[in-house]
């Protein structure tokens, strides 16, 4: 379902904007109440606390009145009354006393001196605001839980799971969010497929409308989120993960590679990034024409092939249009992949992460609109990586873009939906081409030859299992039966005296042995494979 209505044609009037909002809303005016004179408040009298009139103890007894002497007279006299002035003041010193000093003005020197001081103040406390905002709003945001081996230098084989680990794969979803239908529904989903070796990327687009089977049964692809979300009756950091781990499940066993991080947006937080840097630019193939809806109000988009510069709101509706494109969403998803690459484009050349206020403004954009379980250097680490990554390196996979359309429309149940050419349920094909289109960083370096022998008697093993390593993206060199077929387990040997340490890796993984260095008599390898393998029994399970 998609989040914007189609747009009444019958309603438009004469002379409404194009590429933007139509027609003008009416403000709203609001009054003042006029406040109540308030009542002079009468304050209560201040209770004395005696009167002083009763005695309290013991009472003196009467004395007669005794004619002072002389020398007392003189004495009262000289002594200080009680309701006179007492001089408290201290006695001078003697010696010299400091005179007063008026104060002079400032010099310039002086009054630089302390500008520069205050100005230094403020440049620290006002880089620790922004520090401190950004980093307590990038907590809430990189509270990572991902990982990818293919980040680190120098990755030891043994942290690499299989095949595909040698890339930083990362799903990202784009769902409405509040104040849209069907807020849950991950109408944009991608994988952004980084090689960290040889400085390449690529994104992947998955049709909305992907039929696929999952716990939750059959469903487009959209909604799996979605469902697995609401089937959770907990709270809604539980209910959340489930729906994240449920689309990461059904992208890896679809496509056929590990998700290693996931991003999710909204639609706001995707206006908001674009805006943030400025906007992107991207020179338009084809040209777009929709009318839509966008924040409750008729938005026509009109975009003409050529170069263009799309703020936000613009961005989102070229990302979002669908109906009046020939292939629906397949052209909606090539756009997509435009605005990402447009957008990593302009994030890198305008210094985004080396700006505390960019990241502050991007930070306060996201908020809660972006997830990821990313952790804040390892979003760095993938920014640096990125610097290197020239635009022309990016490249855009789409399952049905020209000459490898893997995927058709069909109809199940009443739905429109996309299915695989090959049938129902068969990735088969789609697994092949994402996996060799995003091929192992370390598989693809070390490019190592490889010959497959059967040594079972089971027919065609040898050919089944190098199909399988194909699509892994592995050199396979040959393929023949062995001289004998009763090895009671697969053998592999590495010739290259473990020079090509992740192809030794992943194949002993895969077969679950450990390599020899010796070919077994009778093995022909003179077309000098780096390693060879001779299948087994356990190959067969």
């Amino acid at each position: 379902m998609d989040n914007f209505r189609k747009y009444n044609t019958g309603n438009r009037r004469p002379g409404s904007a194009v590429d933007g909002f139509v027609g003008r809303s009416q403000g709203i005016g609001s009054s003042r109440p006029h406040a109540k004179p308030q009542q002079p408040m009468i304050q209560p009298p201040t209770p004395r606390l005696d009167t002083f009139r009763k005695t309290d103890g013991f009472r003196p007894a009467a004395q007669p009145l005794l004619k002072p002497t002389a020398a007392q007279a003189k004495a009262a006299h000289a002594a200080p009354r009680l309701d006179s002035t007492i001089d408290m003041s201290l006695p001078q010193t003697k010696g010299k006393t400091k005179k007063s000093r008026k104060k002079l003005p400032l010099t310039k020197k002086q009054k630089i001196k302390r500008s520069m001081m205050v100005f230094t103040v403020l440049i620290v406390l006002g880089t620790g605001l922004f520090i401190g905002k950004s980093f307590l709003l990038a907590r809430n945001i990189f509270k990572g839980g991902g990982g990818a081996a293919a980040l680190q230098a120098n990755v030891d084989p043994a942290k690499l799971n299989g095949e595909g680990d040698g890339r930083v794969n990362i799903m990202m979803l784009g769902k409405g969010g509040d104040g849209h239908e069907a807020p849950d529904l991950t109408d944009t989903l991608m994988v952004a497929s980084i090689d960290p070796i040889q400085n390449e990327a690529a994104l992947l687009g998955i049709p909305r409308d992907f039929w696929v089977e999952n716990e939750y049964g059959e469903t487009k692809i959209n909604a799996v989120y979605a469902n697995a979300k609401y089937a959770v009756d907990s709270d809604d950091k539980k209910a959340e993960a489930a729906g994240l781990e449920a689309i990461e499940k059904t992208i890896e066993d679809s496509m056929g590679i590990p998700i290693h991080y996931y991003v999710m947006v909204d639609f706001e937080a995707f206006k908001q990034a674009i805006d943030a840097v400025g906007g992107v630019d991207i020179d338009v193939k084809s040209p777009v024409y929709d009318r839509m809806h966008a924040n409750g109000r008729p938005y026509i988009l009109d975009i003409k092939t050529g170069p263009h510069h799309f703020d936000g709101l613009k961005g989102l509706m070229y990302a979002r249009s669908r109906y009046t494109s020939p292939r629906g969403d397949f052209d909606r998803s090539q756009r997509q992949r435009e605005i990402l690459i447009a957008l990593k484009e302009k994030t890198l050349t305008a210094g985004t992460f080396s700006n505390p206020r960019k990241v502050s403004q991007l930070m306060s954009a996201f908020g809660s609109r972006l997830q990821t379980n990313m952790t804040m250097n390892e979003m760095l680490r993938l920014y640096e990586i990125g610097k290197n990554i020239p635009s022309d390196k990016v490249a855009s996979l789409g399952l049905a873009d020209p000459p490898n359309v893997l995927v058709q429309t069909a109809n199940v149940n009443g739905q429109s939906v996309v299915v695989p050419k090959a049938g129902n349920d068969d990735y088969s094909a789609i697994r092949s081409f994402v996996r060799n289109a995003l091929k192992d960083a370390f598989l693809k370096k070390e490019d190592a030859t490889i010959a497959v022998f059967n040594g079972t008697t089971t027919a065609g093993l040898a050919s089944t299992k190098a199909d399988e390593l194909k699509s892994y993206g592995y050199n396979i060199s040959k393929v023949a039966n062995a001289p004998a077929q009763n090895y009671t387990q697969t053998v592999l040997v590495d010739l290259t005296n473990g020079q090509k340490k992740y192809t030794k890796g992943y194949l002993e993984k895969r077969f679950n042995v450990t390599a020899v260095t010796t070919v077994p008599a009778g093995i022909d390898n003179s077309d000098g494979a780096e390693f060879v393998i001779i299948l087994g029994p356990d190959a067969t399970r």
